[in-house]
């Protein structure tokens, strides 16, 4: 598993974010972030393009060395100030209250131990501040909520620990959020991998 989980997977997960049907959700997610801004899960800095001139730091926070090293990158030669932490969402190793925003694409499906993560993400946050959020999860069928319960087992395994079926619109506010913003629905492809929560959230 170690070629794979080093080499192949981040590569395949690049593949997959670089879908041009994720174009208008990074657009408009990463659009409204501000100040100085943390982004759990950076990936290979597929964002960058989308900030707008209201940010005026990115933090990138990222488990997988070789996406951090893409992502180092990509973002070579950016006018906009950006660093970059290899580690885990459940430990940010940050300050409490020093962020204005923090941002979520397709990432909260993967952590391991995603109520700890959100907790972390809040004790970061100011008062005030944001969690900017796209994400795929439990779907409101019954029908496809059961494939996605069957699916999830195989599915970790091979998609670097993603969960199709975690409730992230309850999560979020269960775990010190109080939701400002959200909006639900299917982007193409199949139901149980496809359903989206869009939104933005504030520390409670």
């Amino acid at each position: 598993m170690g070629f794979y989980q080093d080499r192949v997977l981040p590569h395949l997960q690049n593949l997959m974010m670089r879908n041009r049907q994720l174009l208008p959700y990074r657009e408009r997610v990463i659009g409204g972030a501000e100040g100085r801004v943390l982004e759990v899960g950076i990936g290979s800095c597929l964002n960058l393009p989308y900030f707008s001139p209201q940010v005026r730091e990115v933090i990138g926070l990222e488990p997988v060395p070789r996406l951090v090293a893409m992502a180092r990158r990509e973002a070579a030669g950016s006018s906009l100030p950006l660093s970059f932490i290899e580690g885990s969402a459940e430990s940010i190793p940050l300050d409490d209250a020093s962020i204005d925003t923090v941002i979520l694409t397709w990432t909260l499906c993967s952590i391991p131990d995603a109520e700890l993560a959100l907790h972390e993400m809040r004790r970061v946050l100011r008062p005030g501040g944001q969690l900017l959020f796209v994400e795929h999860g439990r779907a409101p069928e019954a029908s496809v909520q059961r494939w996605q319960d069957r699916l999830t087992p195989a599915w970790k395994r091979i998609a670097g620990g993603c969960h199709l079926n975690r409730p992230i619109h309850t999560m979020i506010e269960g775990n010190g959020f109080d939701m400002a913003q959200i909006e639900t629905g299917y982007m193409k492809g199949p139901k149980p991998m496809t359903f989206l929560y869009e939104g933005r959230a504030r520390p409670r």
